[in-house]
């Protein structure tokens, strides 16, 4: 204490010199002095109130300490007498057990007094419940033996209260009544029968039904007031509870797999289309029982039943249960198709489990899934496996019978517009587009991966397909006399590439939703370009072989001439114009890509000195098309005019219409000052424009720069 008291001063000091620092502070004592004294009031105030509260607390407690030990001492004196008066009253119980030996013989003799009537024509009400059961009135029959029930039980009870251990009277109750118990196994399966062709009866006498739900229903009821007086003595009459209401929920759940597994009619071996028409019975059975369950069947049972769902699950159950058993089997490709299909789209579309008159009882989204994903994704595994197999051997199969076709002594047949084709591209894409379209049914990525397998095994057929061709050119050059129609059918054989090309870009179109290239389409271009290219050079090579030196020089240049002028004629009929300058470049630098191939391949096989010139004209025009600077025009289109003088003005027009930028006024005017310089095209020995029609219609450019099909 002393030293809390020194540092109290201590403090005191301190704030005393920090508040009187300076001389002026001197006239504020007064003010400081008043301030610290309610500050001291304050604190005291604030102990005595604590203070005050502690002993307020402490009263209270021990007030209630001394009234809990005035209970105590009540409550010890209560538990005392009931002692004394407990001891007392063990000798009056004794004597009343007389009394209630007494009183249970009296009951035990009142119960059988009441039953007495039942109990001496037992064998006349088991005879004429019998003859009730025969007669299918079930709710009288049920009636009768619910009396007989009655009558036993009560009498077994009694006997059981009595003497539990006296094993022998409920014995020769139990055989009195033995008959009971067969009456109600009997009456158990007509009721079964009933609920086993419950869809027919239901359209033919729903009161039948009806009345089985009723007496299940009081059975029911029954089996809890057993089962509950079976807890508080401990008795429960023989056969209970009967559990009817559980049964007959069984009962309808192994009807309604029985009607779904019954509905194969026909096996593989009777019927290709077995699974189709199995899954069709199906399906037809399905919907038209749930119509009935909706329409008919809801009103014979209690709404607590819920019946329309509880159908709607059995049938979910015993489908999945069927189609998880046909998923087991070893099926074909085709059927896999026919089984996924009908589980992924045929189960829950309006034709089925979401047909509007069933929509308003469920929700079909809440079903569980038909076959689980593994399931699924296995069968399509093998589907994939299986179509690879088998579309190898049709495109094999294909080829061979196109091969064969190619040494017949007949032209091959030709196309709308005259080009030599063989029915190779037209039999292979309709093997794709029939398993693309049932790819589809399925759904949509797996339609995609159909596709891409499609591609690929169409790279390999055309491997396959440049290799036959050039066997099939090496055996022509054994002996040039076979077959007879080598040319024709070599034709035929480059056409097909561009129609392979076409189809392919077909099918993607019609069956992709991706606009990215696969890695099977370069493969693909590559491969038909080289077919493509391979066979016009097997072509030359034919025709050079009938020619001597000379005349060889001049085929070629002739060649080289032909080929330079429909790729000019190209570009002035085709219906497009450049709309850009980025446009005008690209189709530029490929004009002169090409135009530099064209110049290697027939100097390499000698075309003569014109080949520079008449390749020449072809970069040329592309140098007109990638001029930047539309004011330039005039001197690009002057130099080519001036190295090719047969050009004429209409092709001017043309080139400058598909350039696409050169206003009405430049092109006339281009076009007029060549007209004034005109050069004289006399003597020029290679005329590559004279030749070159051009026509009426506006001008545009060229949509693509392939090699034209070769004709007959």
């Amino acid at each position: 204490m002393e030293e809390t008291s020194r540092e109290a001063v201590a403090t005191a000091v301190q704030r005393v010199a920090g508040m009187l620092q300076r001389s002026d502070q001197l006239d504020k004592v007064e003010q400081y002095r008043r301030r610290e004294a309610r500050k001291k009031a304050s604190v005291e105030a604030r102990l005595k109130a604590a203070i005050q509260s502690q002993l307020d607390g402490v009263r209270t407690g021990l007030t209630q300490l001394h009234s809990a030990l005035i209970d105590v001492k009540d409550i010890q004196n209560s538990l005392a007498d009931v002692s004394k008066d407990w001891r007392q009253s063990i000798n009056t119980i004794e004597n009343l057990k007389d009394v209630k030996d007494a009183v249970v013989q009296h009951s035990q003799l009142a119960s059988a007094v009441e039953n007495l009537k039942n109990i001496f024509s037992v064998p006349e009400i088991v005879a004429d419940t019998q003859q009730l059961i025969e007669q299918a009135a079930l709710l009288q029959a049920h009636r009768k033996l619910m009396e007989l029930e009655c009558s036993r039980d009560d009498l077994m009870y009694e006997q059981y209260r009595m003497d539990s251990k006296n094993t022998s009277d409920m014995h020769l109750i139990s055989i009195y009544f033995e008959d009971v118990q067969g009456l109600s196994d009997e009456l158990a399966k007509q009721l079964w029968m009933v609920l086993q062709r419950s869809m027919v009866t239901v359209r033919r006498d729903p009161t039948m039904l009806v009345s089985v739900v009723r007496i299940i229903e009081r059975e029911e009821k029954i089996d809890r007031r057993m089962v509950d007086r079976k807890k508080q003595t401990g008795f429960i009459p023989p056969g209970r509870p009967k559990r009817w209401k559980d049964k007959m929920f069984e009962v309808l759940e192994g009807t309604v797999s029985t009607r779904i597994e019954g509905t194969q009619s026909v096996t593989r071996e009777a019927d290709k289309m077995w699974l189709v028409r199995l899954l069709e019975i199906t399906r037809k059975y399905v919907l038209d029982d749930l119509i009935v369950v909706k329409t008919l069947m809801v009103q014979c049972f209690p709404p607590h039943y819920d019946t329309f769902n509880r159908f709607f699950s059995l049938y979910h159950n015993a489908v999945s249960s069927r189609v998880k058993e046909l998923a087991s089997e070893d099926l074909e490709a085709n059927e896999i198709v026919s089984l996924l299909t009908w589980v992924l789209n045929t189960y829950k579309s309006m034709e089925m489990m979401g047909h509007p008159e069933l929509l308003s009882e469920c929700d079909i989204n809440q079903l569980e899934p038909l076959l689980p994903k593994e399931v699924v994704d296995n069968l399509l595994s093998k589907y994939v496996s299986t179509f690879t197999s088998n579309i190898t051997g049709w495109l094999r199969k294909a080829l061979e019978t196109d091969k064969k076709d190619w040494q017949k002594d007949t032209e091959p047949e030709a196309d709308q517009d005259g080009y030599y084709q063989t029915t190779l591209p037209a039999i292979v894409f309709q093997m794709f587009e029939q398993n693309l379209q049932v790819a589809a049914q399925i759904d949509g990525d797996f339609k995609e991966q159909v596709l891409k397998l499609c591609l690929k095994q169409m790279n390999s057929f055309l491997v396959r397909y440049r290799e036959e061709a050039v066997a099939y050119k090496e055996d022509h050059l054994r002996d040039r006399q076979l077959p007879q129609c080598y040319v024709q059918y070599m034709i035929a054989i480059i056409n097909n590439c561009q129609t392979f090309k076409e189809s392919i870009n077909s099918l993607k179109r019609k069956y992709s939703q991706s606009s990215e290239p696969t890695d099977s389409d370069a493969a693909i271009e590559r491969t038909l370009n080289e077919v493509a290219k391979e066979g016009c050079q097997f072509l030359l090579d034919e025709v050079f072989l009938d020619l001597e030196k000379p005349f060889n020089q001049e085929m070629t240049s002739e060649a080289l001439r032909r080929v330079v002028m429909e790729y000019i004629k190209a570009v002035m009929q085709r219906r497009i114009t450049f709309k850009s300058a980025d446009e005008r470049r690209e189709g530029a630098e490929r004009m002169i890509k090409e135009a530099d191939q064209f110049k290697f391949l027939f100097k390499k096989l000698s075309a003569g000195e014109d080949t520079d010139t008449l390749c020449g004209a072809i970069t040329a025009i592309a140098e007109v098309f990638k001029l930047t600077d539309p004011t330039l025009l005039y001197l690009e289109v002057s130099t080519l005019g001036s190295k090719y003088p047969d050009i004429r003005e209409d092709h001017i027009q043309a080139l400058l219409s598909v350039r696409g930028d050169a206003s009405r006024e430049m092109r006339q005017q281009i076009i007029g000052s060549l007209s004034e310089n005109k050069v004289s095209s006399f003597g020029v020995t290679q005329p590559i424009f004279k030749d070159i029609p051009v026509p009426t219609i506006t001008m545009t450019a060229m949509t693509s720069m392939a090699t034209a099909k070769l004709l007959k």
